[in-house]
């Protein structure tokens, strides 16, 4: 089953704070996840925060075409899997 994200919030440089439905919250940084050709322009901070929650597909996606693996969120947050960090 795919996490259900309900909000996301930009808190600084490149971390933002998920919630998602069954409760689990926290803080992601993103920053040391930003390589490859879709993940470059959003290493400009100004493009990253021009991220959007995509109800659809349960992440957070950009205009350029850029999102996540809900599975890596939900799993990147404390008490997600221990074997899956972000940042």
């Amino acid at each position: 089953m795919v996490p259900k994200l309900q909000s996301v919030v930009h808190v600084r440089d490149y971390t933002l704070y998920l919630r998602y439905a069954d409760g689990r919250q926290g803080e992601i940084d993103l920053q040391g996840e930003l390589w490859g050709e879709v993940f470059e322009p959003l290493k400009d901070l100004s493009v990253f925060k021009s991220f959007q929650l995509n109800t659809e597909l349960n992440t957070i996606t950009w205009p350029n075409g850029a999102d996540f693996a809900p599975e890596f969120l939900y799993d990147a947050l404390p008490g997600g899997a221990p074997d899956k960090v972000a940042g």
